[in-house]
């Protein structure tokens, strides 16, 4: 094994505007994007996968993307956004964009999503237009053969029933899994990868599910600038390696914003792998390096 660790942050949502130093539409601080990417490059992150919600956003996600050799993007609509296919009265209109900003775009878009079902958030976007639209981008990864990065919020069963129904092989990975051992089983068996991040490790139950994750389907994210671990959280006491922080009004360089997750952070994703599945670091860190390699660049 490799004695440099390397790590790809799958889910970076680096358009957020809080790395523009805004928070609830109050600037708190100078945008300081570039800073947090240097301070992710500093400590190993190799590549990231900035993760595309909308047009709107995965065209802001690739300009940003292209302005760095190792920043990628998906492309996509994300559930609780689905009501903007049919905003103008279009739906095929916007298909068609997230189409051509995919080929257009194939030396840096890694993948179609995020998309799928969010049956927590349904006061953004009712259940029968997200499963239509999770559809029509699902012949989106038919059409490119890009792998789909994909969300799921208690929606298993439809969420499941739907990928079964289409009659393709889709490979990709289940961006963000905080789900039971069953539902882990079912996603498994569609061969999709598994994303973990700190929502994944809130509970003693995540720990546990987690454990049984095949190596070869392993990937690791931060979902930033949310899903940071949490003192509260299960996961937490196995964490090593901690960055100093500030408040965002007394923002410096040096430090992390509190309560704003960074790509740095996935090093303690790692860290929490590795304890409750007891196997070493370094190893660990390096068999997902070569899942996410595979899966998301081993056609580039």
């Amino acid at each position: 094994m490799s004695s440099v660790r390397k790590f790809i942050d799958i889910g970076a949502n680096l358009t957020d505007t809080m790395y523009q130093g805004i928070y609830n539409g109050i600037r708190k601080h100078e945008p300081d994007l570039n800073i947090v990417l240097n301070r992710a490059f500093m400590k190993n992150v190799d590549k990231l996968i900035l993760t595309g919600t909308d047009v709107e956003l995965s065209e802001i996600c690739l300009k940003i993307a292209k302005n760095y050799n190792n920043l990628y993007t998906t492309v996509g609509c994300h559930p609780t956004r689905c009501n903007e296919f049919e905003k103008n009265g279009d739906p095929s209109t916007y298909l068609n964009n997230l189409l051509k900003i995919t080929i257009e775009n194939s030396e840096k878009v890694v993948a179609i999503g995020e998309c799928g079902l969010d049956y927590d958030r349904l006061q953004f976007c009712e259940k029968d237009v997200q499963k239509k639209y999770f559809k029509k981008q699902l012949d989106l990864s038919i059409q490119t053969k890009l792998p789909l990065f994909l969300h799921c919020r208690n929606a298993a069963d439809d969420f499941i029933d739907i990928i079964k129904k289409e009659d393709y092989s889709f490979h990709g990975v289940v961006h963000s899994f905080d789900g039971s051992l069953e539902s882990l089983n079912s996603f498994l068996e569609l061969g999709f990868h598994i994303g973990i991040n700190g929502c994944s490790l809130k509970t003693e139950e995540n720990l546990e599910v987690v454990k049984l994750i095949p190596e070869n389907k392993l990937l690791i994210e931060t979902d930033c600038p949310w899903c940071e671990i949490r003192p509260s959280h299960a996961g937490s006491k196995y964490i090593k390696t901690r960055f100093p922080s500030s408040k965002k009004e007394k923002w410096r360089d040096s430090c992390l914003v509190k309560s704003r997750n960074e790509p740095c952070n996935i090093i303690q994703v790692l860290e929490i792998l590795s304890a409750v599945r007891e196997e070493n670091e370094d190893e660990l860190c390096e068999i997902i390096y070569e899942n996410t390699e595979k899966l998301f660049f081993s056609k580039r």
